[in-house]
């Protein structure tokens, strides 16, 4: 009996200490990860009737709380609403909704994240009213005014990196919409506007630049499939290819062209240098083929494809599919097909190789500011991964440089300032194309990569093209960063 109780009581002590590991683990360990978890509903109920920190960009609040005279006490403000939409979203307690940053970083705007553990209890201590952190953001207020500008009237989109950092300097997403209208306590006002939302053709409330109905990236996969070869060790940017007018897709009836009709260049054969400079589509077509699909999707993938990002706002993957036939790998060549990126994306392409090749994970938030302006936590740079060796990165740049000078992308050059760019003009059967424009600057010590997505053609249906539409958008958020 006595080793039988004995045997029970090691049993006993044994599922004690796991549930206190186990409740330890829980409070101590995942404690952060679980409050800062956008699913976490209690931590977003518990937020509701406190005073939220800024959303703070430059220094200055682009959301901050003011006092209400109803049940939730504080109403949310947001400044310069649509403009700054796609990254702060929205806070609504009437709706229990939250959307954007004010969801992502909600533990710490409310002050329910365990880094708050010891202002709570000296906010106790003293009888103070629980408020909440402050979140500094990244962004660049020149560039993301410049890309929101350059885009009215326009669907689409714009991301700026800093490719040592990947720290995100502008977030634009076009149409917008003003987010005080949903932080309404007036639940019936912010459902009548956002069903009015819903029902736009438009998608106002699609974040192009992270989100929605990706597109086909077009031209600026090139940059993908040159970089594959050049890493390969089997080409280099003075390898040739064939070059005729049009080329059959292997396997199949239908034929493609360059944008032109005609050849890339005068010659029988021409560079992929060349190809890259004056954006052909036949000669990368035909080195996609045969590359394979397998190493095209391996260096996609080493620049982030297939993979969701998080800034912390929750990024839709880019695809390059697996099992793709040698006519799908051929459209590939120059960004159709079954391929698909977002605006973040591209931009980290562009940001990668301005990097000497090696891709930083991108991010929205610098640091969570206390009540007392002290750091509470601070945000570090970090590595996605190398996608090049630095001297591949130099030959896909050297490309980029000429297709800015004197190629197929003039509509991004800068007087007194080397720009390595890359156009896109997807093309949607008979609808009106997609437009894209990716690239950075200074060439020579990189201080911005960019991505400009224009939807419908930019109004001009199958007329507008990346050079003419979208690389001058890029233009104006590189000068707003350089400072020009």
């Amino acid at each position: 009996m006595t080793k039988e109780l004995r045997r029970l009581s090691i049993v006993m002590l044994f599922m004690f200490i796991s549930l206190f590991a186990a409740t330890s683990w829980i409070q101590v360990v995942e404690a952060d990860t679980l409050a800062q978890d956008p699913n976490n509903r209690r931590t977003l109920l518990d937020s509701y009737e406190i005073q939220r920190g800024s959303i703070i960009v430059d220094d200055v609040a682009i959301a901050s709380s003011n006092p209400a005279d109803d049940r939730y006490q504080f109403q949310r403000v947001y400044t310069d609403a649509a403009m700054w939409e796609p990254v702060t979203g929205y806070f609504n307690p009437a709706l229990q909704s939250a959307t954007g940053i004010e969801r992502a970083m909600n533990a710490d705007l409310s002050g329910t994240g365990s880094s708050a553990f010891f202002s709570e209890i000296e906010r106790i201590l003293s009888g103070q009213p629980q408020t909440g952190f402050s979140v500094e953001l990244s962004l660049d207020t020149a560039a993301q005014t410049a890309a929101y500008q350059a885009l009215q009237g326009l669907n689409g989109a714009v991301v700026a990196i800093e490719p040592k950092t990947g720290r995100i300097l502008a977030m634009a997403s076009t149409p917008g919409f003003d987010t005080n209208l949903l932080a309404t306590h007036d639940a019936d006002a912010a459902n009548a506007t956002y069903d009015q939302l819903v029902a736009e053709a438009n998608k106002p409330l699609s974040n192009r630049a992270i989100a929605g109905d990706l597109n086909p990236p077009g031209s600026t996969f090139k940059l993908i499939v040159a970089a594959a070869a050049y890493e390969s060790g089997d080409w280099t940017p003075d390898s040739t290819l064939p070059n005729p007018a049009r080329f059959q897709l292997p396997g199949s009836n239908n034929t493609v062209a360059n944008a032109w009709g005609g050849t890339c260049g005068d010659g029988d054969t021409v560079t992929i240098s060349e190809a890259i400079r004056l954006s052909c589509n036949i000669p990368m077509a035909e080195l996609a083929v045969q590359l394979g699909d397998d190493k095209i999707r391996e260096m996609a993938e080493k620049f982030g494809f297939n993979k969701s990002f998080s800034t912390p706002l929750e990024s839709t993957p880019s695809s390059y599919p697996q099992g793709l036939d040698d006519a799908q790998t051929a459209l590939s060549g120059f960004g159709q097909g079954q391929v698909t990126a977002t605006p973040l994306q591209i931009a980290m392409l562009s940001a990668g190789i301005a990097n000497d090749g090696v891709v930083m994970n991108p991010r929205l938030v610098d640091t969570v500011i206390g009540n007392d302006l002290s750091v509470v936590r601070a945000f570090d740079d970090t590595e996605f991964g190398r996608a090049l060796d630095a001297t591949v990165a130099d030959q896909v740049t050297a490309s980029m440089v000429a297709s800015v000078s004197n190629g197929a992308a003039q509509g991004a050059r800068i007087d007194g300032v080397d720009v390595a760019g890359k156009t896109g003009t997807t093309e949607n059967g008979n609808k009106p194309y997609t437009l894209w424009f990716t690239g950075f600057a200074p060439a020579n010590d990189p201080e911005v990569a960019v991505a400009v997505l224009v939807e419908d053609g930019g109004g001009q249906g199958q007329s507008g093209s990346g050079d003419t539409i979208a690389a001058p958008i890029a233009k104006k958020v590189i000068e707003a960063v350089l400072g020009r």
